[in-house]
């Protein structure tokens, strides 16, 4: 029993640093960017651009959640809400148009997109919370 508990941690070590790398990243280069070059400059797509990083984690999230029964119903909420909230964005994007070019980025298409967006990063940074919350209790725990 000790060894799948050495692995319940180490799959929510795991998958809270993955889940984290995209929103780190985008961080990171937030900052280089902007003081590179003297004006704000922010990448909002990245964290989506970075989304196999995310999955992964939250897969891992996801496992340990249901196996230790800490934060289940928060992980699946999040992890579900990324999911769609990505896909979604994605399929309204092209098709609207706005993925191949054929519409301007304006307007309620282009909201819903950018919003879509926003609430997958915000479904990302809450499963990395949550993915700290369950590795302390973890380790709490005995």
């Amino acid at each position: 029993m000790k060894t799948s508990h050495f692995f319940t941690k180490i799959a929510a070590i795991s998958g809270t640093i993955l889940v984290w790398i995209p929103v780190l990243f985008t961080v990171i280069t937030s900052v280089i960017g902007t003081l590179t070059s003297g004006r704000l400059r922010f990448d909002f797509l990245m964290p989506a651009e970075l989304f196999p990083f995310a999955l992964g984690g939250a897969i891992l999230l996801v496992f340990t959640a249901l196996r230790t029964r800490f934060y289940r119903k928060y992980v699946v909420i999040g992890f579900t809400l990324a999911i769609l909230c990505l896909f979604g964005g994605q399929g309204i994007a092209v098709v609207s148009g706005l993925a191949s070019g054929a519409i301007a980025p304006a307007g309620l298409v282009w909201a819903a997109v950018v919003v879509s967006i926003v609430i997958y990063s915000l479904s990302v940074v809450e499963l990395g919370i949550v993915g700290i919350l369950i590795a302390l209790k973890l380790y709490r725990s005995k």
